[in-house]
């Protein structure tokens, strides 16, 4: 870690490693404010503000143009943000930012939904609702909609095989493309000029956190309801929730993250930063305000969206024949806590396990530019929303503003 902090070392790590993400100018001074205080007869929290401020202050090292913050601790709320060290420039505690993965949990959602309509089955195959989508004499064993959602599917990962990009300049060019599920399907299984990937492993054997999946995912969205993914989370999540600062992004085109918002820079082959808010992306990308995805975390855990047995997927880690975990392969998830090296996602989320015994449930997301998290714990007194804008390429585990905001938290 690269700051001190007041809490655990252990605990620290624990926490920074279970919210990975895939020349500035001077640090600006973070802002925040005192939020609420404790309804009556409560006991103050104490979250440390000032340390909050501290944690999200961007210094040089980090590779952070800018951060937003929002936490809340049994019934009180602060939130904060820094400054733009690019531009030197204030953020709106509104700023809106690309979600990247955050959008899965939205895409368990709506297949949950209509799993409790009647209108798809989790444990059939998606060969059975979608025949012909993977071919048959490399798929010969059937992967269910729920292996899709938990990534036990050991589908192949989107565009495997697919050559480097060649340049930092072409990275940026193409960020302004649009893919539909359908293009993601066909570029990763019926690839031109290399053989078609396979399996990974046998379904429902192993975990390993695969994106490809909730491609495959969306298409069934698309086909079981025949409406697009974005009318489907608009009418299913984002007006039920009164999420009005998110969006889905537009079909065909590419799109500015709507003002205010947090600027995202990624270097050119001569080193200029770039600011790259306008994307394209894919169906499910999105963007969004910290105050929106606080609205989404306490509306999928309190029941809002969802039953009970639906809910109760959100939680459930999947298990082999021997009721144990299913065990995790890779090395960028899963590897903190005693069950390290065992499967850490649901049906949609992923958890981290703290030293304490308590849990925290949520989902990262990852755009050009953007790296963002969400977590809480499951009975909502403990909420955490942040991003961060890239003022260079993204590196390896959480970032050190993350960490910084993480000790902050549990400091006492």
């Amino acid at each position: 870690m690269r700051h001190s902090s007041p809490m655990p070392l252990r605990l620290s790590l624990a926490l920074a490693a279970a919210l990975t993400f895939g020349a500035a100018a001077p640090a600006l001074a973070a802002t925040g404010d005192g939020g609420h205080g404790p309804g009556p007869g409560r006991a103050a929290p104490g979250l440390d503000r000032a340390a909050l401020r501290e944690a999200i202050t961007v210094r040089l090292e980090d590779g952070t143009a800018g951060v937003l913050a929002r936490v809340y601790r049994d019934g009180e709320t602060w939130r904060g943000t820094s400054g733009d060290v690019v531009t030197g420039q204030r953020l709106s505690r509104d700023a809106h930012f690309r979600i990247g993965s955050i959008s899965k949990p939205m895409e368990a959602v709506i297949l949950l939904q209509l799993s409790a309509e009647g209108r798809v089955d989790l444990d059939r195959s998606v060969q059975d609702h979608l025949p012909g989508l993977l071919p048959e004499n490399l798929f010969k064993e059937p992967v269910t909609v729920r292996q899709l959602l938990d990534h036990t599917s050991g589908l192949p990962q989107e565009f495997e095989g697919a050559p480097a990009s060649t340049s930092p300049d072409e990275d940026i060019r193409r960020r302004l493309d649009y893919v539909t599920f359908d293009e993601v399907i066909r570029l990763t299984l019926h690839p031109e000029g290399r053989r078609t990937p396979g399996p990974r492993f046998s379904p429902g054997t192993r975990q390993e956190y695969n994106s490809f999946g909730y491609r495959v995912a969306g298409k069934l969205i698309e086909e079981i309801t025949g409406h697009s993914f974005q009318h489907e989370v608009r009418t299913r999540i984002l007006d039920p929730l009164n999420m009005r600062e998110t969006r889905a992004s537009v079909t065909g085109g590419s799109t500015p993250v709507p003002r205010p918002y947090l600027p995202g820079y990624q270097p050119r082959s001569d080193g200029r930063l770039v600011d790259v808010n306008v994307q394209g992306g894919l169906p499910a990308s999105m963007t969004s305000t910290t105050g929106d995805l606080d609205r989404f975390i306490r509306g999928l855990f309190d029941g809002r969206l969802l039953g009970p047995a639906q809910t109760a997927e959100l939680f459930a880690i999947p298990k082999g024949p021997d009721g144990k975990p299913l065990p995790y392969v890779g090395s960028s998830h899963c590897t903190t806590g005693p069950a390290r090296g065992t499967a850490c996602f649901s049906v949609g989320l992923m958890y981290a396990p703290l030293p304490d015994g308590s849990v925290l449930w949520g989902k990262t997301g990852s755009d050009m530019g953007y790296r963002s998290a969400v977590f809480a714990t499951r009975d909502l007194n403990l909420r955490a929303v942040y991003a961060t804008g890239t003022s260079g390429p993204p590196g390896d585990g959480a970032p050190a503003v993350a960490q910084r905001l993480i000790g902050s938290l549990f400091a006492r």
